[in-house]
């Protein structure tokens, strides 16, 4: 069985799409028959196992949810290799973790560097790697228009802070 990371887009987020990390859990332990499936905090963050492609789980894995709780929920499975690769590219390594953000896009970014230009600060930084959009906010992500606009300027996108990914990680070697 291969190990894969899944991403869940925008649940438990200001009241909306609440989904229990436990039911979550069972749920994913459904799709994939991982007994082991763990989560990280409650933004929709899972480390798992399976011998299933990362396209057929996340379609189930979201079936499942909007089956369970009623609502769509985008989901972006990664294998293993993947989600290193993505960790190892990014840019700003040496920045703190929560003001280094990826947008992992769920199709290829649509990049509207124009816009990006026009939102972006003086000390804001972006850079653009395969399906990873690297974003560097040294003053925060609360006042970066950028952020709050970012899938505007590169399309959908679920978004995790560095150190969220490095936990994912993490939680890959234990």
């Amino acid at each position: 069985m291969a190990k894969f990371v899944a991403f869940l887009r925008g649940i438990n987020v200001g009241g909306n799409c609440k989904i229990p990390m436990a039911d979550l859990r069972e749920l994913c332990r459904e799709v994939t028959n991982d007994p082991d499936v763990r989560s990280y905090i409650a933004s929709g963050n899972l480390v798992f196992e399976t011998d299933s492609a990362a396209a057929d789980v996340a379609a189930q894995i979201s079936a499942a949810i909007k089956q369970k709780f009623g609502f769509e929920v985008p989901v972006l499975v990664l294998p293993e290799m993947n989600m290193r690769a993505i960790s190892s590219s990014c840019p700003f390594p040496d920045e703190a973790g929560n003001k280094v953000h990826a947008f992992l896009c769920l199709n290829d970014p649509a990049v509207n560097q124009d816009k990006i230009d026009c939102l972006k600060t003086a000390t804001e930084q972006i850079a653009i790697i395969d399906r990873t959009v690297w974003f560097f906010a040294p003053e925060g992500v609360g006042r970066s228009k950028l952020m709050a606009n970012m899938e505007s300027c590169i399309g959908p996108a679920t978004a995790r802070n560095l150190n969220t990914i490095s936990k994912m990680v993490e939680m890959l070697d234990g």
